[in-house]
């Protein structure tokens, strides 16, 4: 079986969603089937027809999630020795070099990627271009501007 690459944070995150769709969400859907079926005739019930595809979307991601877990290789970057490389996990700071402008990203599992959170994915091309690299190195990257040089200023493991 293949392994995927996980930080902590988002093995915990997808652990907690699981915990709250096991234990509120799947009774709460199971409440609203009994209710909608005391309603009388099934075949014309809009509640309970509703009920029973709520309850498919939240197995469906209750299996998603599970198979994810399965799956993972949790990697907590705090454990590793701070060597200024850039790694899975690790949050990089870079300096656009024409422009001085400058970048904090953490470099996660495809399932974390959010880039409104500054978090992008191990194989987005600014992450490959970054991993293995260390503190003062410039790196191009290919950008959908064109190709961007990058330096790095700080690696943190955090």
């Amino acid at each position: 079986m293949q392994r995927f690459p996980m930080t902590v944070e988002g093995a915990e995150a997808l652990r907690a969603e699981l915990q709250r769709l096991k234990m509120v969400e799947r009774p709460r859907i199971v409440q609203s089937i009994a209710e909608a079926r005391e309603h009388g005739d099934l075949k014309e019930n809009a509640e309970y027809h509703a009920a029973r595809e709520e309850q498919g979307f939240c197995e469906g991601r209750i299996n998603e999630i599970e198979s994810k877990l399965g799956a993972a290789q949790i990697i907590d970057v705090r454990e590793i020795a701070h060597t200024g490389k850039v790694l899975f996990g690790t949050t990089v700071t870079i300096l656009n070099v024409d422009t001085d402008e400058q970048k904090v990203y953490k470099i996660v599992g495809d399932d974390e990627a959010n880039i409104k959170q500054n978090k992008i994915s191990v194989n987005s091309p600014i992450a490959r271009g970054l991993i293995g690299k260390v503190e003062g190195d410039v790196v191009q990257i290919e950008t959908p501007g064109g190709v961007v040089e990058f330096e790095i200023d700080k690696v943190e493991h955090l």
